[in-house]
């Protein structure tokens, strides 16, 4: 019987090797871009999110089904790579599996039970991965199709022109990250995010002049990087934060002047990461919000932000542009309410969840 009118005869199981960590918080763009799909895909048809974390749980949250599968073993001792024997009856369980995350073993394992059970199984690649079989063979037709979050993560997965693989996108709720009360009086540069080299955020610490005020909010996995941040930060009026709820995230979006992700492909420390943004969510997020974006011609970003429109694009590894931008952003308030609201705009029409989920449901169907 088919639920809800999705044209789904069944259930829809989404896979993610890690969405929360000790604490049961979201981790980051991916993982939050994992819950809000299944959550929204929950409303139209029996969806379940099983992924690890080291307390065991299974609750509901809305028409959702959240499994956390406790103490998994991490494949050659990559934290980033969890797998279970339990992943084996969560898929023969379902109609359709959604992997995320290609290059890791419980979404091989996931594939291949599928395969063998019958199941429609299919991929979008969140970045990251692990030691797995699909370093020695490609794993690519193991799914029935890829669903992209951008036209560059499918140009980089070597997608293009596949029947099988399509560009859903991805998506926010525009209803609870909306604008504030009070956008004319905003002034703070923002960025959230994980704080890594690749996010190129020794840029933005060294393009802050002594005017302007900055928040850079989100966790810092590597010490060294972060303390060399808080050295550059010295006598600026720069705030590092790490212990924001989604209230607290939510609030400095609406005190934002403008939403900022400066990624890089080579970083201080002349490391290159071949991908280093999907998407950008977080600056979905901050234009949901109606705060202008500022990003780096990098990657996927330029896919997000419409230079001109909806924020400003600057060269990667460039201080000099990126203060440039950031000047502008901030002595012409009316412009920048205007790119506010566009993209908001921009997000409400081709980045809202409904759509990303009808597109996702299509493909599981087609």
């Amino acid at each position: 019987m088919k639920d809800k009118g999705s044209g789904i005869a069944g259930s829809v199981l989404h896979l993610v090797p890690a969405l929360f960590d000790a604490e049961d918080g979201i981790v980051g763009g991916a993982e939050r871009y994992v819950y809000e799909l299944a959550r929204h895909m929950s409303e139209v048809v029996p969806t379940r999110l099983v992924t690890f974390g080291q307390r065991a749980r299974e609750v509901r949250v809305g028409d959702l089904e959240l499994r956390v599968i406790a103490a998994p073993w991490f494949v050659r001792g990559q934290r980033s790579n969890p797998v279970s024997a339990a992943v084996l009856g969560e898929v023969s369980r379902a109609t359709v599996v959604h992997c995320h995350q290609q290059h890791v073993m419980a979404s091989s394992l996931a594939a291949g039970t599928a395969r063998l059970l019958g199941r429609r199984v299919f991929c979008t690649e969140l970045g990251g991965g692990g030691w797995d079989i699909s370093a020695y063979i490609s794993t690519d037709r193991w799914y029935h199709g890829h669903l992209h979050i951008s036209e560059y993560s499918r140009k980089v997965s070597g997608h293009e022109g596949a029947s099988w693989a399509q560009v859903v996108l991805g998506g926010v709720d525009s209803e609870r990250f909306s604008p504030g009360q009070d956008r004319a009086s905003a002034r703070t540069v923002l960025f959230v995010g994980r704080i890594l080299p690749h996010k190129g955020i020794n840029d933005l610490v060294d393009a802050i002049d002594p005017a302007m005020t900055a928040e850079i909010i989100g966790p810092a996995p590597n010490p060294q990087y972060f303390d060399e941040l808080q050295k550059r930060a010295q006598g600026k009026q720069i705030q590092f934060r790490s212990d924001c709820d989604d209230e607290a995230l939510l609030d400095a979006y609406r005190r934002a002047a403008c939403v900022v992700l400066p990624s890089v492909y080579k970083d201080m420390y002349n490391n290159e990461t071949r991908v280093p943004e999907l998407l950008g969510q977080t600056l979905l997020e901050g234009m949901a919000c109606g705060v202008a974006a500022v990003c780096t011609d990098v990657a996927s970003l330029p896919e997000v932000v419409d230079h001109g429109r909806t924020g400003l694009v600057v060269p990667p590894n460039d201080v000099i542009a990126l203060r440039a931008a950031l000047r502008w952003i901030l002595s012409h308030p009316e412009e920048r309410r205007r790119m506010g609201e566009q993209g908001r705009r921009r997000v409400i029409e081709q980045f809202n969840w409904k759509t990303v989920v009808d597109r996702c449901i299509e493909a599981y169907a087609a």
